[in-house]
C-alpha cells in the first residue's frame, strides 16, 4: 500500500515503476479518474495499458434533465448478455448522445 499527501502523476509514477519492478509485466485497462498526467505515467510504465475514463466520473457532468436517459442507455450496455448486444447498445447510445457527451461512448 503506499501513502502521500497528494496525490498526483508524480506520485502514480513511482507506484507504477515499484509495480514494474516488482514482476507486474502488464496492466491491460486502467480506469482513471482525469488527474492530469496520470494516462502518461501509466503509459510511461506499461505503454500497452488500455486507458479508459472513469464512468462516474463522466456521469458527473451530465446535465440533471439529461441524467435518467443517459444513465439507462448506459445500463443496456454494461447489462448486455453478449459482447455484441453491447456494441449495438454502444453505437444506439452513441447516436443519441455523441454530440452532447463524446466522452463517454468513446470511454
Amino acid at each position: 500500500m503506499w501513502m502521500a499527501e497528494n496525490e498526483g502523476a508524480k506520485f502514480w509514477l513511482s507506484v507504477l515503476t515499484k509495480l514494474k519492478n516488482r514482476g507486474v509485466q502488464d496492466i491491460l485497462i486502467a480506469s482513471v479518474d482525469g488527474l492530469k498526467g496520470f494516462t502518461d505515467a501509466i503509459n510511461s510504465v506499461y505503454p500497452q495499458t488500455q486507458i479508459q475514463l472513469c464512468i462516474i466520473h463522466m456521469v458527473r457532468y451530465v446535465s440533471w434533465k439529461d441524467y435518467k436517459a443517459v444513465t439507462a442507455g448506459l445500463k443496456t450496455i454494461y447489462r448486455a448478455a453478449t459482447e455484441a448486444s453491447a456494441l449495438i447498445a454502444l453505437e444506439k447510445f452513441a447516436l443519441i448522445w455523441n454530440k452532447k457527451y463524446p466522452q463517454i461512448s468513446k470511454s
